[in-house]
């Protein structure tokens, strides 16, 4: 597994030249175009890793997949979904065409912007630092890594160069949507902040691929709700291109614009990539590449 894991990152690592860095977060800019990593953890204790996996990077959209965790976990079911909806979309990740043509100002799915900021107005807490302190807990204890936190220059630059972010939460907030649509915003930038390396998604998949427990056997997640985050990553987690990852990958999995894939093997294994150079869709354009090759030679399609 661990030399096939080096070959899979040197095989791939020149596809880096072909994406692009998500420039328009000017801090993401400065990220290497040429990294590229891999690490993967199995249920049975195996831990294999290749190529710039002690690298950090931030969450981006992967804090998605916690968001629901947590809105889930605090208001149910019912309520979350009377807020946002349950398909996927054709359109980017960050379209304000889908919220003005569809169910108005309700998202079509938590794997959005839209959506996603939809999610964050429901976390409980009574401040802005509480509920991320309650994300920052869910993603230490997913991860088991009590130093992960917030990538504060990332998260300024998020902060300033967010307008079409801004533009989807005051849209939202004209439908009752969304009602403090600051705080939203400031929870948002920050937990699409948190910084982690490869292993640190890896132990995420893990638990997600073990329904909810972490390596310790500790239910970290509710697994009914580590079921269904699994669905959404299958349906919706690779922005608008996911049914081709379904079809040609066949594993839960969630992007970020910073280059990261956290996937998720139901009861084999958990894995994290880092590539922080991307293709038209937003995903990761060598670690998308590398992630078929794996899911083909170790079979691990769902499907």
């Amino acid at each position: 597994m661990q030399s096939f894991l080096k070959e899979l990152v040197e095989k791939h690592r020149p596809f880096t030249r072909e994406g692009k860095l998500a420039d328009y977060i000017p801090q993401l800019a400065k990220q290497n175009p040429s990294a590229l990593g891999v690490s993967v953890r199995t249920c049975e204790g195996g831990v294999y890793s290749a190529g710039d996996c002690p690298i950090e990077f931030t969450l981006q959209s992967i804090s998605k997949v916690i968001t629901l965790i947590l809105a889930l976990m605090d208001r149910g079911e019912e309520e979350v979904f009377d807020h946002v909806g349950m398909e996927p979309t054709g359109n980017p990740f960050n379209s304000i065409y889908d919220l003005e043509v569809n169910s108005p100002g309700k998202p079509l799915n938590p794997m959005i912007n839209a959506g996603a900021l939809v999610v964050s107005s429901l976390i409980e807490g009574s401040t802005v630092e509480e509920r991320l302190e309650r994300i920052l807990t869910l993603v230490r204890d997913m991860a088991e890594n009590p130093d992960i936190g917030v990538d504060e220059a990332v998260y300024h630059s998020e902060r300033v160069t967010g307008y079409r972010n801004r533009s989807m939460a005051y849209f939202l907030k004209e439908f009752g949507i969304v009602d403090d649509v600051e705080s939203t915003l400031e929870l948002y930038f920050k937990h699409c902040s948190i910084s982690v390396t490869c292993d640190d998604l890896a132990r995420m998949g893990l638990c997600l691929a073990r329904y909810g427990e972490d390596e310790k056997g500790r239910q970290v997640v509710p697994r009914p709700i580590a079921r269904l985050v699994k669905t959404f990553m299958v349906t919706c987690g690779m922005y608008n291109a996911s049914g081709e990852f379904a079809i040609k990958v066949g594993i839960p999995a969630k992007s970020g614009v910073s280059g990261g894939i956290l996937a998720s093997v139901p009861e084999r294994m958990g894995i994290g990539v880092f590539g922080p150079a991307l293709d038209e869709k937003g995903n990761s354009h060598a670690g998308v590449r590398l992630l078929k090759d794996l899911s083909r030679e170790w079979n691990l399609s769902i499907f």
